[in-house]
């Protein structure tokens, strides 16, 4: 994970837990939240490992068990060894793959955190979240401005937090502190939509920042 996405991710959780008093803030504020954050995504995420960690081990049982009692080994000698049988892909068998392939998931997701973790007391990444914070904090009327002319047909007081928020971050990037290139910082907003919001976020935040892109930048 590159400096600049841990950043832009941790400066997200912060704009999570803040509403509309950001001016109140200031940069201590801001590192005891990401401490605190960062803390309870591994919580969470250790939490969730152990619970399909356990799923998983019912998937094995019922896998050890499937084969013990199958006729081709009920048939063979007491002290001889398994062979190895086919198995149905039954909906039961269907779901257990599906939890397979959550576990794996939730390791990935698990292995960011971590990294998150470590990348948080760096002091380029404190140094652009700050950044970031900062520009939004000088820039709100003009940025929450952006959003409402731009996101025609919506009220902006009614849309997803998470997704006026990480318009918030990728705008203040595009049009005020402009360190990165257009198209990162645009990819990395859609990333953090497909891994935080709903499933139509990623193409609504998509469209307004294409606007920002063709009448502003």
């Amino acid at each position: 994970m590159q400096a600049r996405r841990a950043s832009r991710e941790l400066a997200l959780i912060i704009f999570s837990q803040i509403g509309k008093e950001i001016d109140k803030f200031a940069n201590s504020d801001f590192d005891q939240m990401i401490l605190g954050s960062v803390r309870t995504l591994i919580s969470n995420c250790e939490e969730e490992i152990s619970i399909v960690t356990s799923e998983l081990s019912g998937v094995r049982e019922f896998v050890e068990e499937f084969e013990n009692n199958h006729p081709d080994n009920l048939s063979r000698p007491i002290d001889a060894n398994n062979i190895p049988v086919e198995m149905p892909l039954t909906s039961k068998m269907r779901e257990d793959i599906d939890t397979i392939m959550n576990v794996a998931e939730k390791s990935l997701s698990a292995l960011e955190i971590a990294e998150l973790s470590v990348l948080s007391g760096q002091t380029d990444v404190k140094r652009y979240i700050h950044k970031i914070i900062k520009t939004y904090q000088e820039k709100k009327e003009e940025i929450d401005n952006v959003i409402k002319e731009l996101a025609s047909g919506w009220d902006i007081e009614r849309l997803f937090k998470i997704d006026k928020d990480i318009l918030r971050i990728a705008i203040a990037e595009l049009l005020f502190v402009k360190d990165a290139p257009v198209k990162v910082v645009i990819d990395e907003a859609l990333e953090l939509a497909k891994k935080y919001s709903t499933d139509d976020s990623p193409s609504f935040i998509n469209g307004i920042l294409a606007k920002v892109v063709e009448v502003y930048v």
